[in-house]
């Protein structure tokens, strides 16, 4: 008596499975075509980051300079000596504000932020503009929102996709 579920369980499982096998993995090739959509849409949003930033400057009537990256700066002062590099930490004063003039983030005043440039902890366009800066300089960055905090903002003052504008002096590097 015992026997007879089983087996009726065990004949259910294997007729259940019979001429039922997975599909084949296809590893490394994409099953539907890119959604150009998202594709354009992201363009359009660059197009117009690329024109609000342009705006910014001109209401600014600053002349900046473009790195290949999309990073704008400008010298507000320009100390002869190396500029920083990475591997080095750089002190910085510093305040961060959106292009609509918002404060997001500011250093205390005597308590400079600290990095070490080349790492991850700050924005990658950080990085970039503080190597264009000697100790003593001081500058305008014009981060766009991809070397910035990207999509999804900073989830507390920066809100998604923004440009930040970085006016910072670079007080130190250490080795």
């Amino acid at each position: 008596m015992r026997r007879a579920p089983l087996c009726l369980a065990l004949l259910f499982l294997v007729a259940c499975g019979e001429g039922r096998t997975p599909p084949a993995a296809q590893v490394g090739q994409h099953t539907t075509a890119p959604d150009n959509r998202l594709i354009e849409e992201n363009k359009r949003f660059a197009e117009r980051e690329e024109a609000d930033i342009q705006a910014w400057i001109r209401r600014q009537g600053m002349a900046m300079a473009a790195t290949g990256t999309g990073l704008r700066y400008a010298l507000l002062r320009d100390v002869p000596g190396d500029t920083a590099r990475p591997g080095q930490q750089a002190v910085i004063n510093f305040t961060a504000c959106l292009l609509n003039g918002d404060t997001a983030y500011a250093s205390e005043p005597g308590k400079p932020g600290i990095f070490r440039i080349g790492h991850a902890d700050v924005e990658s366009g950080l990085h970039e503009g503080i190597q264009h800066l000697s100790p003593g300089d001081s500058a305008v960055l014009v981060i766009p929102s991809a070397l910035a905090f990207g999509l999804l903002g900073d989830r507390e003052k920066i809100p998604m996709r923004s440009t930040v504008v970085y006016h910072i002096g670079l007080v130190a590097v250490k080795k």
